[in-house]
């Protein structure tokens, strides 16, 4: 599973892209962790906003304060939504964020399920939540999450690749055609060509 986390300090427009996939049927909103409840389970942005403005209020000096992450698992790995629910959770919570508001969205609009999740980077009295060492932090969480929920690992994957990528080379081809193309243009330096005055 790979994360990519993303910060802006546009609160709204991720809410809006995010909400503009569940209004064009290719996504839903999964889970809600801390946000104002509606009876009928349908969110507007500016309701979904609501929940993350005291925070926002009380923000001291942190310019970007919104937080969207996505979690991709491997197109191969199906995940239940319940799965992507317990997988969101943990995510949070093992990276500092459990106790922000956060609302979780999964996209299908392509061809793997994957989800977004939206909060905000300050907590209540408007301090920074620390980022020390966040990608590190976030891929043992991710590797952790494969492990526990047998999903294929992003690692594995990588390895695959750096082999199609580094192949040993051919050092005799190499020296061959580096021989070959000093003998081109010595051959070539033994003919002047003059100017036609």
């Amino acid at each position: 599973m790979i994360a990519k986390i993303g910060r802006s300090e546009n609160l709204y427009g991720a809410l809006a892209y995010n909400n503009l996939k569940v209004e064009n049927e290719n996504g839903k909103i999964l889970f809600t962790n801390k946000m104002i409840e509606m009876p009928n389970g349908a969110y507007t942005v500016a309701q979904l906003a609501q929940s993350f403005a005291p925070y926002l209020i009380a923000n001291r000096n942190t310019e970007k304060h919104t937080l969207h992450i996505s979690l991709n698992p491997d197109p191969k790995d199906k995940v239940s939504d319940d799965r992507f629910r317990q997988m969101a959770e943990e995510y949070m919570r093992e990276m500092g964020y459990g106790e922000q508001p956060f609302v979780v969205f999964k996209h299908t609009d392509i061809d793997r399920s994957h989800i977004h999740i939206v909060s905000v980077c300050v907590d209540e009295e408007g301090k920074k939540i620390s980022d020390k060492f966040e990608k590190m932090r976030s891929m043992n969480v991710c590797r952790e999450l494969e492990r526990e929920h047998g999903l294929i690992p992003a690692t594995d994957k990588e390895h695959k690749q750096n082999d199609k990528v580094f192949r040993p080379v051919d050092c005799k081809g190499a020296d061959e055609k580096s021989r070959a193309s000093k003998r081109r243009k010595k051959s070539n330096s033994r003919f002047r060509v003059l100017p036609d005055w």
